[in-house]
Parts: C-alpha cells; sequence; structure tokens
C-alpha cells in the first residue's frame, strides 16, 4: 500500500484545475514510462494507457481535473487513517488505485483481453465530458467503467444529467436619483429568476449558483447576469428547460443574452446489461453493498454514446468538493482489491 499512499499523495499535490491539468498530466506519463502498455495523448488532452490490439473490450476512465483553482494550497495532512485535502478523493484516489492495480496486472504477466485506461481531463464543472466524450467516439470500446474516488460502496447505473445556462441582463443604467424610473438590470434579472426556478420540479430541480452585477449603491445596474442549471435524470426535461431559456425576454430597453455553457446527457444502464451482472457477482465475491445510485460522472457520455456503462468508487470518505475533504487510506486496500478482481472477471481471454 506504500506505493499506492505515495502516488496518491503526490498526485493530489499536482494542480489540475479543469482546463488546466497538464501538470498532473505529466507527472502521470512520467509515472507510466516505465510499466507495460501504450501511453498516448488523444486531440481532447487525455493520457490513453492501453494494452493489446484492435477493439479494447473495456475502458477505464478516470478523471484528473478538480474543482480547486491553481492557487488552492493542496497540501495533504494525516488524520489517523485519514488522508485530507483538496482532491484527495475526487479523482486523485481513483487514478492512483487506476495506477497501481493496472501496473500489478501488466507486470505480472496476466492474459487480459484489449483494454484502456483513460485518464480524462473536464470532467468537472463546465468541462462537459469532453475528455470521455472523445474516448468514446475515438476508441469505442466494447463497455464503460468512471472510476472515482468516493463511493465505494456504491454503483452507480444512472446518469444524472443537466442543461447549464449564463443569463445577462443589459439596460441603459443611470444615477438611482436623476434616473429613477429607468429599469434596473438586476431588477430584469431577478424577473428572470423567477422564471427560471418556476420551471423546477423535484424530479428535475433547478439551482442558480450565482448571480453578480451592478456598479454601486447609488447606481441603476446596467449589467447583470446569473449561472443556472437544471439536473434530472431524464432527457426530456433538460432539452425543454434549454428551449425554455432560449425564448426568454424582457421589456425594453432591458435586453437578455442566454448561452447555454454546459450539458451533461442523461441516461440509465439496463439492470439486465451484462456488464452490471459482472460488477454485481465480483462484488458479492469480496462482500461489498451491492446499493445501486445515480450521479454524474464521466458514464454520462459513454451511456449517450450507446455504450454500456456504470461508475464504481474505490474508497470512502466525505467532504468532496471542500478543502476539508477527507479519504480513508484503509479503504483504498478494498477498492484496490475489487478493481483488480473487475478487471481480472471483465477482461479474462475468453470471457465475455
Amino acid at each position: 500500500m506504500s506505493g499506492l499512499i505515495d502516488d496518491l499523495v503526490a498526485l493530489a499535490q499536482t494542480p489540475a484545475p479543469t482546463f488546466e491539468e497538464e501538470r498532473r498530466l505529466d507527472w502521470l506519463a512520467q509515472r507510466l514510462q516505465e510499466v507495460p502498455g501504450n501511453r498516448d495523448r488523444d486531440d481532447a488532452g487525455n493520457l490513453i494507457w492501453s494494452w493489446g490490439s484492435g477493439r479494447p473490450r473495456l475502458v477505464v476512465a478516470a478523471h484528473v481535473d478538480t474543482v480547486f483553482g491553481i492557487e488552492t494550497d493542496l497540501t495533504v495532512r494525516r488524520n489517523g487513517d485519514d488522508l485530507v485535502g483538496p482532491g484527495i478523493g475526487d479523482n486523485a484516489a481513483a487514478v492512483a488505485v487506476a495506477v497501481n492495480v493496472v501496473e500489478s496486472l501488466l507486470t505480472g504477466g496476466e492474459a487480459l483481453a484489449p483494454g484502456a485506461v483513460a485518464f480524462t481531463v473536464g470532467e468537472e464543472g463546465l468541462g462537459n465530458l469532453r475528455g470521455a466524450t472523445a474516448v468514446c467516439s475515438s476508441i469505442a470500446p466494447e463497455a464503460f467503467i468512471a472510476l472515482e474516488g468516493h463511493g465505494l460502496d456504491e454503483v452507480l447505473v444512472e446518469a444524472v444529467g443537466s442543461v447549464r445556462a449564463g443569463v445577462r441582463v443589459s439596460g441603459p443604467g443611470g444615477h438611482s436619483w436623476e434616473g429613477r424610473g429607468t429599469p434596473s438590470a438586476i431588477d430584469g434579472l431577478m424577473a428572470a429568476a423567477d422564471r427560471v426556478k418556476s420551471l423546477g420540479t423535484d424530479a428535475a430541480p433547478v439551482n442558480i449558483g450565482t448571480i453578480e452585477g451592478g456598479r454601486s449603491v447609488n447606481t441603476i445596474a446596467d449589467d447583470a447576469s446569473m449561472l443556472v442549471e437544471r439536473r434530472a435524470l431524464d432527457q426530456e426535461p433538460l432539452d425543454e428547460f434549454a428551449d425554455a431559456l432560449t425564448s426568454f425576454a424582457l421589456s425594453p430597453p432591458l435586453h437578455v443574452e442566454v448561452e447555454i455553457v454546459g450539458r451533461r446527457p442523461a441516461g440509465r444502464l439496463d439492470r439486465a446489461d451484462p456488464l452490471l451482472r459482472q460488477v454485481l457477482a465480483v462484488r458479492e465475491r469480496l462482500g461489498l453493498p451491492t446499493t445501486l445510485g445515480d450521479g454524474s460522472t464521466d458514464a454520462n457520455a459513454a451511456l449517450a454514446a450507446g455504450i454500456p456503462a456504470l461508475c464504481v468508487g474505490v474508497g470512502r470518505g466525505s467532504g468532496m468538493h471542500s478543502l476539508q475533504e477527507r479519504i480513508d487510506s484503509g479503504s483504498l486496500h478494498e477498492g484496490a482489491a475489487f478493481l483488480k478482481a473487475l478487471l481480472r472477471a471483465l477482461l479474462a481471454e475468453g470471457a465475455r
């Protein structure tokens, strides 16, 4: 486990904000330099570690990007069995486990069907799954597993989709007294926000993530904007939301602009799919829980491309996307054992 933990700490302390993953990818390329298999960078920026020839039977995708800015202190601290630090679980743990497990299998000389590990970019935020989407298009594996650092005790088989948009209201602005009666861009944005929120339901909620605008307390705002999103397990409400946003209008002299800045497709893996059956069989053999859940991961892109896909975790922890994120280092032993057993089952020569 010492090599795994060393890799995990080194990865977690290497910055990799979405759209700025290069340093972490360089670290991985150096780490994998002497291990078996082929290593290539694709047009999206992913690092692909593959073995065998022909269409891969399986791609395991572990995203390298994080939600933390380049200026964030990424120092990893130890607290008993816990490792604590931004991004330690999401997704440094998954990347480190994938590296160590696949290295062990390949250097051990085990006969494996063609496969690949894709260290993907653009999974978080407005990355819009561009790394995973590129992998599914260029490699087109028979099956796809997204690997996350958290969530060892469940299997994500439903893909939570989303539509994200920027809404901007502009107007003439002016002095708060001399120009009284002039409509404010902030007032217009608040009216738009009410309309956006009214589109949400329990099954497909709407969230207003950020609001900004205005110049000063004594200025009628000439500009105001917000970022909004809707999430759902079905594609229809997402498409309806996008259509509703693009039809927004305000009375002159206010003007509203809407830009769709992100889409993540929704989807589901059939409960009878052989991929899920094999995953659950391995978990039962190892005594791991078989809870099925939902989430937004790289697997969304594969399901949208018609590739059987799900997401599994390799550790237990808490505080995802926070500065106090933690991962139980002991749980990574279970996660690594699970991934190794799963790859053996899915990639055994002659097995399907």
